[in-house]
């Protein structure tokens, strides 16, 4: 049953860092390399945030802590 509850997390994580993937791709595209990557280290860092919040909320669906917001 918690497995049930790790899937939307997974899913959402799986298609913003397909976004910015997708958006750093056009920027590599359209703009020169030095602002390409300039202005890709922002959704790099995003990607990598969103990551670690997945990671951490299946830690806690896993440990039992499902409702996180009921305890405050």
């Amino acid at each position: 049953m918690r497995y049930r509850k790790m899937i939307a997390p997974i899913v959402i994580t799986v298609l913003v860092v397909a976004y910015y993937i997708v958006y750093f791709g056009a920027l590599i595209c359209l703009l020169d390399r030095t602002w390409a990557i300039l202005l890709g280290i922002i959704p790099i860092v995003l990607a990598a945030t969103m990551i670690d919040v997945c990671i951490q909320r299946i830690k806690e669906i896993r440990s039992g802590e499902e409702d996180d917001l009921g305890k405050y």
